[in-house]
């Protein structure tokens, strides 16, 4: 993996041999699009939703057509409800009618729902198309849109069917960030404190200088009085890539150390998945989670107190939840938690902490100590809603 500046964009190659590929980040980006795909094929098709293609579709085909790439823009529905087999079908037949052929390419023009979907419909077409994902939301940038992990939801939980296909290059334009309002600035920045919790601590310490010790209103608003500097917002998307490509690169198919980037998930995943997809976002959903790994952790003597508090004490700063919803029930998200993809021969399997910046998968966590600490947490549950 290697990290260069070109003019105003930062490059982050994510080394998968015959299929590494680059992460550009930079203001502009959008306006390079056609000129970062030209190599890839002569049509192509950008799949976004409504809100997004209102923002930025003419500027990416726009861009495309105008490096000589034939390009249609499809919608797609909003939110985690479109993330079903039902809407692949929909964009394959689009795709199709449009004049794609095995030469031609889809773009991902939006969040991680977007991506997703997007990715995964270009896993299925005519046995696989390149696809290249544009990010347009924090959480995308520093998350979904790198590593290669392609799906949709079902009605027994997240992500459960999919593919592993890697974009053929990434697109990262911060000044698309501007257009976030501030609940999605603060879901993105759950999983960048989730990448310093696992794998670096300066990036959460540096998270902890500028939002827990220092703060300041900044420029991308997170709570009333605190926001995250442009140069944080930076430094975060281009650290965070720098991360999980590197992880990826070591282990594509989550054999090991990728399973890492888990963390708070399990939790999270059931979260969503009995509070309805799409009511508490998803990093909402892994703020809390992560909450609860880091205090079972602690009961199992893994991690200190301190650490444990410094994890929460961050999400909250960035005003994201930390308790479990109001109402929540305990035996039902214990269940919920079953449905979890990595669970193997019935047993859960969580990623825990051993300290700041490390972390390991392990499945030797008793049921009774999991719904302890559920019970515990919802004894301690919000009283007001997610804003």
């Amino acid at each position: 993996m290697i990290a260069a500046p070109t003019l105003d964009t930062s490059t982050v190659t994510v080394a998968l041999g015959e299929r590494s590929y680059a992460v550009h980040i930079g203001p502009g980006e959008l306006d390079r699009l056609g000129e970062r795909c030209r190599v890839l094929g002569r049509r192509a098709l950008v799949i976004t939703n409504a809100a997004v293609a209102k923002l930025y579709g003419q500027r990416a085909l726009a861009s495309l057509r105008e490096a000589g790439i034939d390009a249609a823009v499809e919608t797609m529905p909003p939110g985690e409800r479109a993330k079903k087999l039902a809407t692949v079908g929909k964009l394959c037949e689009a795709a199709i009618a449009a004049g794609l052929d095995r030469g031609s390419f889809i773009v991902a023009l939006g969040g991680g729902v977007v991506g997703d979907v997007a990715g995964f419909t270009a896993a299925c077409l005519y046995r696989g198309v390149r696809f290249v994902q544009v990010p347009t939301t924090l959480v995308a940038m520093v998350d979904s849109s790198v590593g290669g992990k392609t799906g949709v939801n079902t009605s027994h939980g997240k992500n459960l069917v999919g593919a592993f296909w890697q974009p053929s290059l990434v697109s990262a334009d911060l000044d698309v960030l501007a257009s976030l309002p501030a609940r999605e600035v603060r879901c993105g920045l759950a999983e960048v404190i989730k990448h310093g919790a696992i794998l670096d601590v300066e990036l959460f310490e540096r998270l902890e200088t500028e939002l827990v010790q220092r703060p300041s209103a900044g420029v991308y608003r997170l709570t009333p009085r605190v926001g995250l500097s442009a140069a944080l917002a930076r430094y975060s998307v281009q650290r965070s890539c720098e991360l999980k490509g590197a992880v990826v690169a070591a282990d594509e198919r989550e054999a090991g150390q990728r399973a890492w980037l888990n963390f708070g998930h399990t939790f999270g995943h059931a979260l969503e998945a009995v509070g309805g997809l799409g009511k508490l976002h998803h990093g909402e959903a892994v703020s809390i989670g992560m909450v609860l790994a880091a205090r079972l952790g602690q009961r199992r003597g893994e991690i200190g107190e301190r650490d444990a508090g410094r994890i929460e004490q961050l999400c909250a700063a960035a005003g994201l939840p930390t308790r479990l919803p109001a109402g929540s029930d305990p035996e039902v998200l214990f269940a919920a938690m079953f449905k979890d993809k990595k669970v193997r021969d019935g047993r859960l399997k969580l990623v825990l902490l051993e300290t700041l910046g490390k972390a390991r998968v392990v499945d030797d966590v008793p049921d009774e100590q999991v719904r302890d600490l559920l019970r515990e947490a919802a004894g301690r549950e919000a009283s007001d809603g997610i804003g």
